[in-house]
């Protein structure tokens, strides 16, 4: 039952790395956009792509985080104690973007909305960083089974910097894929090239990280680069193969193939994570059934989230929808 609740859990992530880091990604091609007049059109595109759903994307982190307090509190506890500077850090950077994305669109003057701009898109950045920092803390082991570990040490560390490095990489990937979808439906010739550009630098440079992060995983963390390269291999080379196959569709027109491939090389690299990692929840020192809450705890948890599954799905698979086909107007 606890390996079921962890997969309940693991699915979480991986919606929350597909939407949320989409949404995280815009922003770093808002903050790279050029200045008011030259990114303009960027910008009013990001806009209209994320304004409906950048809150209700957020719903997969509270999943997130309500599953792992309540079935794993053991582990939770520890997470909190050792990493609160970067979580910390993060849940500022989300509550700072959200401000800046809100009031840059009801500013009028163009001093406010650089300010509010640049508010949106450095926390866009902050906040996928600090969390890739935390998952590479967890899965190099550095965060100790009674919590309280090194408070700078434990995500300023190898692991910790290839993880928040791949984090923002694989965000702007994402969103630049995406965005290359949305200006190809909008009929934007210029736009279509100006994302489709820099979703091939993108991409090129998140797989020269993984290679890079091969070697450092092989001295900071021998036993999860054991795993990624055996256990997790295969998911590895799916993913590798779904990226270099979306590149290719850039200059194709098939946005629904294009959003498909892309999603899939980063739902595919978070799984191999997710294998190499099990059985163990922390490192190599607390396994998931250790951390797991009493069998009854589980039970409900299991329930509420079929139930999750069965009334939230289905609206915000809806909102998605009549996202991607233009129907919904950006309130901001």
């Amino acid at each position: 039952m606890s390996d079921a609740i962890a997969v309940l859990l693991f699915i979480g992530v991986i919606a929350y790395a597909l939407f949320g880091g989409a949404d995280f990604g815009a922003g770093f091609w808002d903050l790279t956009a050029g200045g008011a007049a030259r990114g303009n059109r960027a910008r009013r595109l990001i806009d209209v792509s994320i304004g409906p759903v950048w809150e209700a994307n957020h719903t997969w982190l509270i999943y997130c985080l309500v599953m792992l307090w309540s079935a794993f509190p053991l582990a939770f506890a520890a997470i909190t104690t050792t990493l609160y500077i970067p979580l910390g850090l993060a849940v500022l950077g989300i509550v700072l973007r959200g401000a800046g994305f809100a009031f840059r669109k009801a500013s009028m003057r163009t001093p406010e909305q650089r300010i509010y701009g640049a508010t949106f898109a450095l926390s866009s950045v902050l906040t996928p960083y600090c969390f890739g920092s935390v998952a590479g803390a967890i899965a190099s082991g550095r965060v100790p089974t009674a919590g309280y570990g090194d408070p700078v040490g434990s995500w300023n560390n190898p692991t910790s910097v290839l993880g928040g490095v791949l984090a923002v990489s694989v965000c702007a990937y994402l969103a630049a894929v995406y965005l290359t979808a949305a200006a190809r439906q909008n009929g934007s010739p210029r736009l279509t090239v100006w994302f489709g550009r820099r979703a091939q630098v993108a991409g090129i440079v998140t797989g020269v990280f993984c290679l890079a992060g091969i070697f450092l995983l092989r001295a900071d963390s021998p036993r999860l680069f054991h795993q990624l390269s055996h256990r997790g291999l295969p998911l590895l080379v799916i993913s590798a193969l779904c990226g270099l196959l979306s590149l290719f569709l850039l200059r194709r027109d098939s946005p629904l193939a294009l959003r498909m491939l892309a999603a899939l090389a980063v739902a595919t690299v978070v799984c191999g994570w997710g294998v190499a990692q099990y059985p163990y929840l922390l490192g190599t020192h607390l396994t998931i059934a250790e951390a797991a809450a009493p069998t009854p705890t589980l039970w409900v948890l299991a329930s509420v989230a079929g139930a999750a599954g069965v009334l939230i799905a289905p609206s915000l698979a809806a909102l998605y929808i009549l996202q991607n086909k233009g129907r919904l107007e950006s309130r901001g």
